[in-house]
């Protein structure tokens, strides 16, 4: 504090004494260049924060722009393989059904249904009346089920596959049946489960079969069951889980050929798999 005070003392002094006062000058421009360096450094980092800010926000446009292209290859799912189903009453030969349903091979009944291109069904009955030996009832039924790809609910062979695995649990879960078993089948599209119980109704004793089949994202589920009436001996569980089988092999086969052109179905989803029933649960309550 007290040395500034000095110096202008001195420096009126020597101008007192006319002397050149050299020092004033030089003050005023140190001055003034202190002056100017904070006006320097501001303006510098001014710039380095609007250059920062325009960095910044390209990089954050990059990474916008770049976000919506990524979240549609997440969300992407591939096509379904199956867009059709074949005609569910034609899924089995005239042989085929002669062996099952010896009675009934030409009394198909298809199934009601919103979209048979996703979802349709058969069934067949069968009575061999033997007077007073009684009688044989056979009774088959043909589900199809085909799911679409969806970009919420996710590939239809995945969706496929969950039904599948349901239908097995529902067939080994029907109430009032004994017996039950249940063993996969080999050969017969990409995963098949036969399951077997017995079914004691107030008619007689039931043979019941299903078989649950996937190939690619269709379902087939064929029940199949016989017993013998009014006195007449029970079917033979055995060869009725035979027949079965092979009446699914060749259902699995309609489908795939139903298909063989090789077209994609699109990636609406099914509004049929959706409304779909049960085939294993409602075959109890048949015969």
């Amino acid at each position: 504090m007290h040395r500034p005070a000095q110096r202008d003392q001195r420096d009126q002094h020597d101008q007192g004494k006319g002397r050149p006062n050299r020092r004033g000058p030089r003050l005023r421009r140190l001055l003034v260049c202190a002056a100017a360096v904070p006006a320097v450094l501001v303006a510098a980092g001014c710039s380095s924060s609007d250059s920062g800010s325009a960095s910044g926000g390209d990089a954050k446009q990059q990474t916008s722009s770049a976000r919506p292209s990524q979240s549609a290859s997440a969300n992407a799912v591939q096509p379904a393989a199956y867009s059709t189903l074949p005609e569910p009453c034609g899924v089995l030969s005239q042989k085929t059904l002669g062996d099952l349903v010896p009675k009934g091979a030409k009394s198909g009944k298809k199934g009601t249904t919103d979209d048979s291109a996703s979802r349709s069904s058969c069934s067949w009955s069968s009575l061999e009346n033997n007077g007073v030996k009684g009688s044989q009832f056979r009774w088959l039924n043909v589900s199809l089920l085909r799911f679409e790809s969806n970009a919420t609910r996710g590939e239809g062979d995945k969706l496929a596959k969950d039904y599948f695995t349901k239908q097995v649990h529902d067939a080994q879960s029907v109430e009032g049946a004994k017996n039950t078993k249940a063993q996969p089948v080999a050969g017969v599209g990409d995963e098949t489960t036969a399951v077997r119980y017995d079914l004691k109704k107030k008619e007689g004793s039931f043979k019941q079969q299903t078989v649950v089949a996937r190939v690619e994202n269709v379902v087939v589920t064929l029940d199949y069951n016989g017993a013998g009436l009014a006195g007449d001996k029970t079917p033979d569980a055995d060869d009725l889980a035979k027949a079965a089988e092979n009446a699914a092999k060749e259902a699995v086969a309609a489908v795939t050929a139903a298909n063989k052109d090789g077209s994609k179905a699109g990636t609406s989803p099914s509004q049929g798999a959706s409304k779909s029933a049960s085939p294993s649960a409602s075959a109890a309550t048949k015969g």
